[in-house]
């Protein structure tokens, strides 16, 4: 806890792909599940978006 409010708060540092979790808590490592699973959903949304156009575009050019 930051003795006078002007302090930084530390930020809690990203997750890392390979990084060692045994000094996580049961917490921390709950919470990454959850920050991990919707970014999970937000590239699978990416993923249908792109997609979905390039379907649009083919459909596009194969009527001419």
């Amino acid at each position: 806890m930051a003795i006078f409010d002007d302090e930084p708060k530390k930020k809690a540092r990203p997750h890392e792909i390979g990084q060692d979790l045994s000094l996580l808590s049961l917490g921390e490592l709950s919470e990454r599940i959850g920050i991990l699973r919707d970014e999970i959903a937000r590239l699978e949304a990416e993923i249908k978006s792109k997609d979905n156009t390039k379907s649009a575009a083919e459909a596009l050019f194969r009527r001419g």
